[in-house]
């Protein structure tokens, strides 16, 4: 219950958020109304409650700034009671008062949590109030040094798997050209599980993947990762072209976390001495073909997304026609924006509409990737909700 005593005169000129809320757990009658009679004397701006026990005090704690602790309670005695208070009170500070003038437990039970270790008959009202508001402004403090260091331990662990996710590509041929991109979404900067990778096992052939694990967060880049780094050792060993997406659902399918979830992948095979692709799709949007000044999404089959039930993909043979085109590989971030204010999306179509349009001439290849996001976002009206990662390879002039 408040106390009719201590600051709980109204200030109608302060703002509330000037105020202190101050919990005294204390079970004798007298300790408690001098503490409210030193904090009137000073004009504290402290609204001050009391309990008489810790389970008196335990649905009150979550509501206060502070809590001023007697060692000796009903419930509760010494170091005990403290740390039963610093287990309830995340969020407030916890300065200990009490009769007993013992150095060493002060400093233990400063240790322990406290913000202080105040002795009752050697403090007056101007000491206690300047401890109970240093000892919140320290409190304060150290929840914000711990957020802080939360957010930087997850921007390193972030980083980490977007090294992860977004390998440099493992080729030396110089017959096309390969430009990558990738940009977090707008998920509290949390990375996804958008990933690509290339592998070159041969001067005249080239592997390609981009995917796309469905969720945000840790536990989905980390498969990403895992997806990833499964298929480039695939494609190293030399696995049949049709085993390498089979072998790679059985990853996903035995390290994902819940059954629900699942990925979609295209992959790209370029016989650079022949001048043709094999694409296959499992669920995931087609890539497109520029050549000729002209935008071609690759008619491969769709296929089933991987972990949902196991189905091998087709494979799709794409035969280029000239010597100067390129292929964007993407994830599906890059076309979930809406049209405007409408309920449409920018799907495929959209996002082969943007590659036409005359302006993209006048836009060099490397570049090409970041100005198709800029557009989509212009057209979103704000920033994409989802991963982007693209694949751009191009050969001669690229279009």
């Amino acid at each position: 219950m408040p106390y009719p005593h201590g600051g709980l005169g109204r200030h109608a000129n302060l703002p509330p958020g000037e105020r202190l809320r101050v919990l005294l757990v204390e079970d004798d009658e007298g300790d408690a109304f001098l503490v409210g009679e030193l904090l009137a004397e000073t004009n504290s701006m402290i609204d001050l409650s009391v309990a008489t026990s810790l389970s008196e005090a335990r649905q009150q704690i979550p509501n206060v700034d502070c809590v001023l602790l007697d060692l000796g309670l009903p419930d509760a005695q010494g170091l005990d009671g403290l740390r039963q208070v610093l287990g309830m009170s995340s969020g407030a500070a916890v300065c200990v008062l009490t009769g007993r003038s013992d150095e060493h437990l002060g400093i233990v039970a400063v240790a322990e949590g406290a913000q202080d270790y105040l002795v009752k008959g050697q403090v007056d009202g101007v000491l206690l109030t300047r401890a109970l508001r240093y000892a919140v402004e320290r409190k304060r403090a150290d929840v914000n040094a711990r957020r802080l260091r939360e957010v930087e331990l997850r921007q390193a662990e972030s980083a980490r798997l977007e090294r992860g996710l977004l390998p440099q590509p493992l080729m030396t041929t110089d017959q096309v050209a390969v430009h990558t991109f990738y940009r977090p979404g707008r998920h509290a900067a949390l990375i996804g599980g958008d990933f690509f990778d290339v592998v070159q096992t041969h001067p005249d052939r080239l592997d390609l993947i981009v995917g796309d694990v469905c969720g945000h967060g840790v536990d989905e880049a980390a498969l990403g990762v895992e997806l990833r780094v499964a298929w480039r050792a695939l494609i190293l060993a030399g696995v049949p072209d049709d085993e390498v997406l089979p072998a790679l659902e059985q990853v996903l399918m035995s390290e994902r976390r819940l059954q629900e979830i699942f990925a979609t992948v295209a992959t790209t095979r370029l016989h650079l001495d022949a001048n043709r692709a094999t694409v296959r799709l499992a669920g995931h949007p087609p890539p497109l073909l520029l050549s000729g000044g002209r935008v071609t999404p690759v008619p491969a089959p769709g296929g089933r997304l991987l972990g949902v039930r196991p189905r091998r993909p087709i494979a799709y043979d794409l035969e280029f026609d000239t010597d100067d085109w390129s292929l964007l590989m993407y994830t599906d971030g890059l076309i979930e924006g809406r049209v405007g204010a409408s309920d449409e999306r920018l799907d495929v179509p959209g996002l082969s509409g943007l590659l036409d349009e005359p302006a993209n001439r006048e836009v060099s290849l490397p570049e090409l990737p970041a100005w198709l996001v800029g557009r989509a976002e212009q057209i979103n009206g704000g920033p994409l909700a989802d991963d982007v990662a693209m694949l751009l390879v191009s050969r001669g002039g690229g279009r």
